[in-house]
């Protein structure tokens, strides 16, 4: 499963923008708030423009202070996904149950130097599991292979039933690197300039999902 990372278009043509990956699993959106990271992007209100148009449903991430005030009202405008991030929460808990009882899946993120184990006793609340493979806050940063055997030991989980969260990455995604992190176990690969830096993003797309799949076929 591929989410282009909306991070990588034009700002100025949002809604086209959306249309370029209609072949897409998700549509990655990065909130960030100028607090938790260093960046800021958008909230709320372009966030929901963005759903009112976008072709394939909007996985939010966010990088963001307080997420237990703003996560449930990203879920309420029809996202699909809605992550936080455990360095942020006080109560992961409660807020993996409060984006579900908006109508999202519940996702958690984790920075590269989170260790999985500070998050075992939350994930059974939560739908999907975000592994930071760049530190958050800016796009196009190099991936960082060392995070992969967080990746690993999550998929032994979930493969032994001990969780049911579907396994993301992000951060420098592309032909060069999604096999290896395919091969470790992820379901869903967030791909920023890989996509929207391409001439064609559909056949862009189209490729980093074979070579995805041959990955995990080998």
């Amino acid at each position: 499963m591929i989410a282009p990372s909306l991070l990588s278009a034009d700002f100025a043509r949002l809604a086209e923008e959306t249309q370029r990956v209609a072949d897409a699993d998700w549509l990655h959106v990065d909130v960030m708030d100028g607090h938790f990271v260093p960046n800021l992007t958008l909230g709320l209100p372009v966030v929901r423009a963005i759903q009112a148009v976008s072709p394939v449903p909007l996985d939010c991430h966010l990088m963001i202070e307080n997420p237990e005030r703003w996560a449930p009202g990203y879920a309420e405008i029809g996202a699909r996904n809605v992550t936080v991030h455990a360095e942020a929460c006080t109560d992961p808990r409660a807020v993996a149950r409060d984006i579900r009882a908006a109508g999202a899946l519940a996702g958690l993120a984790m920075k590269p130097g989170t260790p999985l184990e500070d998050c075992l006793g939350v994930l059974p609340d939560f739908d999907t599991l975000l592994v930071m493979s760049v530190e958050p806050g800016f796009g196009g940063q190099a991936f960082m292979a060392e995070v992969l055997p967080k990746v690993r030991r999550a998929r032994e989980l979930v493969d032994a039933g001990e969780l049911t969260v579907l396994v993301e990455i992000d951060g420098g995604i592309n032909a060069d690197t999604i096999e290896q992190a395919a091969e470790a176990g992820v379901d869903m690969f967030v791909a920023g300039s890989a996509v929207y830096g391409a001439e064609d993003p559909a056949k862009a797309i189209a490729g980093l999902r074979r070579q995805a799949a041959a990955a995990m076929c080998g």
